[in-house]
């Protein structure tokens, strides 16, 4: 044959003692988990590397933006809101942490739903061949119905549907995040693509008045992330298209209109990173003197974790 297994009694070898390491336990090891730990408690626990160590590089960012009076913004997708954590996000709005929200489409729709019935997300697999698919009356009445409301009054996407379900006093209201917001006067941009949203395809849908809407938004959302700078934080939460591209535009702008948005931090949370949120929210808009975040998780312990992670630090 051509070739013969190797000899390995000529291979070098030297002392593991003059090696260099990544991993040196007296630095990178945990701390032990006790019963009744405080989630602060648990956190210092974890092991100062890797995913723990960006979780806390978040909160420590989320907790100093507030302290300094710069905003912290959560721009998130539907998932989060039938994740049913709108109690978790509640409990940071109660805290002052959170200053903005933006939603896409499907974020204000099962909200409103929730807000409507306590319920939402249709199984559409059963009803998408049958023609009933998004066809719920209320919910496209009702939300076409507030945008056309809200717009004559100047108002956008997001303001229009919080406060409509004020007004109409839906039953479950109190679960809402858009009807907490419009309460305490939080800005909520919803950002949409026209033909993307179950209320586009009812009778009611007006695309020049959902443009109006939501375009109002944008101009609002850019206005939020200009200040951004010198220490505030934008948080991209399960959306993996939409809200990335709208963050990087309103970015530009900002820039644009003079800004210069620098020295701030940004985070993707998502159960998988995609190419956009790592791109246009973690990557691009910190490659200054920013800071970029990738937190790979299911929402729902993800999230109530930061959460908890944040106001423990902030009460401490």
């Amino acid at each position: 044959m051509k070739y013969q297994p190797v000899d390995l009694s000529h291979v070098t070898t030297y002392p593991i003692g003059t090696r260099k390491n990544k991993t040196i336990m007296a630095r990178d090891r945990s701390g032990s988990v006790r019963a009744g730990m405080s989630v602060a408690d648990l956190l210092a626990a974890m092991p100062p590397q890797l995913g723990a160590e960006m979780l806390v590089g978040v909160i420590d960012a989320v907790v100093s933006a507030r302290a300094n009076g710069k905003p912290v913004v959560v721009g998130m997708g539907a998932h989060v809101i039938k994740c049913g954590l709108q109690p978790v996000l509640k409990s940071l709005i109660e805290a002052d942490v959170i200053t903005a929200f933006a939603l896409n489409g499907a974020g204000s729709i099962h909200d409103y739903e929730i807000s409507l019935i306590g319920e939402t997300s249709e199984d559409v697999g059963a009803v998408l061949h049958c023609g009933t698919f998004g066809m719920a009356e209320e919910t496209g009445r009702d939300i076409n119905l507030a945008l056309k409301r809200g717009v004559a009054q100047g108002m956008g996407y997001g303001e229009s549907v919080g406060r409509f379900i004020l007004e109409n006093g839906n039953p479950h209201r109190e679960d809402s995040l858009l009807a907490v917001c419009a309460e305490r006067n939080i800005p909520v941009t919803v950002h949409v693509a026209v033909g993307t949203d179950i209320i586009h395809q009812h009778p009611s849908a007006d695309g020049a008045v959902i443009g109006e809407a939501t375009f109002t938004d944008f101009r609002l959302f850019t206005s939020i992330v200009s200040e951004l700078g010198d220490g505030g934080v934008y948080l991209n939460i399960g959306s993996a298209v939409l809200l990335p591209e709208v963050f990087l535009k309103a970015l530009s702008i900002a820039q644009n209109l003079g800004h210069h948005v620098d020295h701030f931090t940004t985070a993707n949370f998502d159960m998988q990173q995609h190419y956009r949120p790592l791109q246009n929210v973690v990557k691009r808009p910190t490659s200054g003197k920013s800071r970029g975040y990738t937190i790979t998780g299911h929402h729902e312990i993800m999230i109530p974790l930061l959460a908890a992670g944040i106001l423990d630090k902030i009460n401490s």
